[in-house]
């Protein structure tokens, strides 16, 4: 599946658009990585902990929005962008959402 933050993909064409597809992850830090997490924000830099379950979650959210624009009948998806927040005091959500098309090559 082709996956762009433009409105176009260079050397295809959208033959249908689909509609607006997305994947929604909303994860919490369990009781021992907020503190750890803790006492690294108190030191100030990275937290490492947070990191982590942000990334798993962003690659959670776009492999969610693969398989429902897929479930759309798309082969791409357009406009592509992350959004995030907090949901509490330790849960954090992010989809991910695009344009689901079905694109063909130009030749």
């Amino acid at each position: 599946m082709l996956i762009v933050t433009t409105e176009n993909i260079e050397g295809y064409r959208i033959k249908e658009v689909k509609g607006a597809c997305y994947g929604l992850v909303v994860r919490s830090r369990g009781f021992a990585g907020q503190v750890m997490a803790s006492f690294r924000s108190l030191a100030g830099g990275e937290i490492k902990e947070y990191t982590a379950m942000l990334e798993d979650a962003r690659k959670q959210a776009i492999d969610r929005l693969t398989n429902n624009a897929h479930a759309m009948g798309a082969n791409a998806v357009v406009m592509f962008r992350y959004d995030s927040g907090e949901i509490g005091q330790n849960m954090s959500e992010i989809v991910a959402y695009g344009t689901a098309v079905i694109v063909e090559k130009i030749e």
